[in-house]
């Protein structure tokens, strides 16, 4: 296996080394080499060099010293889509300092919900400084002064100047070793209620060599990539992956890929990229909102491996997906996946480079029985996309209620050991404990395995019994998104105890573009209908408008959030 930077020997001295190291040797080798290609909207693309970024962080990071940021210390970072981004988070980390990226408040949060939230997020992490832009000042300087804050400093770096100064070398880390802190990620959730996740250089180097290795990547590579840098997905697959193989990433504004999802494409297909990373409703949004014209000159015959990750894989996304874009070069045997959280670094499992992904049509109501039997006829099946084999390093079982194993084909909870794994929960010992038993992540995922390969189904406190039997939420909102009038993508499932009953009824939120009373009527009669086309009974049914559901930090939209807010809220027929 080849990595540019360093061909004749990859990542082989990962257990001796830190992150750092490997950058600075990127800039050493081969100064001039693209590192991070910055897309902005209208612009055109800032390309930096190993060279120049590597000088801009050591920048930086003799002004972050200067103020007193030291080793161990962490600094959140909360600084939208920005060249100079990178070199602020490498300056950091070349400190010794923890980076943890924090999202950006959408323009519609008020700022006492983003202060709320950016409260309880410092609490439980224990943030020492915050790097921001002035235009946040007023939300978060209140948090520096209260009583009890650990919040000690609050930075503008934008207005640095790149860096205000000049750096005579590159920064370098004498002491760091590679069990030492390298960064903190944050578990996708609602903000506040995130949990923190440390994870040392050992951790994130064994994971990048051997994920690297799963998907052989090769100095040919590029990855494209509009994910969020305070996701796991983002930050180690787009961020800490590349750059530390050598092998240059196109940054695209996760904002501006929401207004125009084109704009992935077109990065693709001009900077000839090969590698990138999507959740699963990502291809459902450019499937229908990009349209034909747009793609006129556009190609993705170089597109290797579209990996389909952080949700459970959908088939219908990818058909709808290779439906439009095939005519354009896009090959079906780059569809791919991975089953990944932020637990385990990034990945556990991923499906085989230059194969498309399997699937598996199953029937419905033997996995809801928790088992897997073929389904006989398609109006009984549930297609299962596969996320892979178990990549090197890492080992995963599928575990029942009492932690014992399950043969192949029975569904259960998934539990996993890696080279790369969490020590804990930092500050909350009492939910590491709930997950972390003998050096097993317990995951809270369901799912199966095939033929070797892993099947990921759902959550296992999002099922819902219904007289006994499991319902898979994925399964009801899949079939209600398919209704036409309900937009794709934008519909929950969560149950309701009913005392009379004595069993959880299903209750369903679909967003709607119509404001028509008797649209919505006829919506609710075909959205039960659709119900009844997978045996399942729909009692209340929720009409929301555009962008009314709630998103966790990895765009999904949160179930438990939404079941609360539509309880308050809404009113259901």
């Amino acid at each position: 296996m080849s990595y540019p930077g360093k061909p004749e020997t990859g990542l082989s001295d990962r257990s001796h080394s830190i992150i750092w190291n490997h950058w600075r040797n990127h800039a050493e080798n081969t100064p001039s080499r693209e590192a991070i290609v910055h897309w902005t909207a209208g612009e055109e693309p800032y390309r930096w060099s190993w060279g120049a970024l590597m000088r801009t962080a050591s920048i930086f990071a003799l002004r972050l010293r200067e103020l007193g940021v030291g080793k161990g210390d962490v600094c959140a970072i909360i600084i939208r889509h920005h060249k100079n981004f990178y070199p602020i988070y490498m300056a950091v980390s070349s400190i010794g300092a923890l980076p943890a990226v924090l999202a950006y408040p959408n323009p519609r949060l008020h700022p006492d919900k983003f202060r709320e939230g950016l409260e309880g997020m410092a609490r439980r992490s224990g943030l020492d400084w915050l790097l921001t832009e002035r235009g946040l000042e007023t939300s978060v300087r209140p948090l520096a002064s209260r009583p009890g804050s650990t919040i000690r400093g609050i930075f503008f770096p934008l207005e640095w100047e790149e860096g205000g100064g000049h750096a005579e070398a590159l920064a370098q880390q004498k002491e760091a070793k590679p069990d030492d802190p390298c960064l903190l990620q944050h578990s996708s959730g609602t903000t506040g209620l995130q949990k923190a996740v440390v994870l040392s250089h050992r951790a994130v180097l064994e994971h990048v060599h051997y994920y690297g290795e799963s998907i052989g990547v090769t100095s040919e590579d590029k990855i494209v990539s509009w994910l969020p840098l305070y996701h796991d997905m983002g930050l180690i697959a787009a961020f800490y992956l590349p750059l530390t193989l050598g092998i240059p990433v196109v940054q695209i504004d996760p904002f501006e890929w929401v207004s125009a999802p084109v704009m992935f494409m077109e990065a693709l297909s001009l900077e000839k990229g090969t590698l990138a990373w999507l959740p699963n409703f990502a291809y459902n949004v450019m499937a229908d909102r990009i349209h034909e014209e747009d793609l006129s000159s556009f190609r993705l015959d170089n597109v290797r491996m579209l990996i389909n990750c952080s949700e459970p894989v959908r088939a219908e996304s990818h058909e709808k997906f290779f439906r439009k874009f095939s005519p354009y070069g896009f090959r079906r045997e780059a569809f791919a996946a991975c089953y990944a959280m932020a637990e385990t670094t990034f990945a556990a499992t991923q499906t085989s480079p230059h194969l498309e992904a399997r699937r598996v049509s199953a029937d419905r109501e033997a996995l809801a029985q928790g088992y897997l039997r073929i389904a006989e006829r398609d109006s009984e099946a549930r297609v299962c996309v596969s996320s892979g084999v178990v990549i090197p390093g890492c080992q995963l079982r599928i575990v029942d209620e009492s932690g014992e194993d399950l043969p192949e084909g029975r569904v259960g909870e998934i539990a996993i050991r890696s080279v790369s794994l969490f020590d804990g929960y930092r500050n909350n010992p009492e939910k590491t404990d709930e997950v972390l038993k003998d050096g097993w992540y317990f995951s809270g995922d369901y799912g199966f395995s095939h033929q070797e390969e892993f099947y990921i189904i759902g959550r296992k406190k999002d099922i819902l019994i219904i007289a006994g039997k499991n319902i898979y939420p994925e399964d009801v909102e899949d079939s209600v998104g398919q209704v036409p009038g309900v937009i794709p993508g934008r519909v929950i499932s969560f149950g309701m105890e009913d005392e009379l009953s004595g069993t959880e009824q299903i209750c369903v939120i679909a967003e709607t573009r119509t404001d028509d009373d008797a649209e919505k009527k006829r919506l609710r009669l075909a959205i039960r209908e659709a119900g009844m086309g997978i045996d399942v009974s729909i009692s209340r049914v929720y009409m929301a408008p555009l962008r009314w559901l709630i998103k966790s930090s990895s765009g999904k939209p949160s179930r438990n959030a939404n079941k609360e807010r539509a309880l308050c809220e809404l009113t259901y027929k």
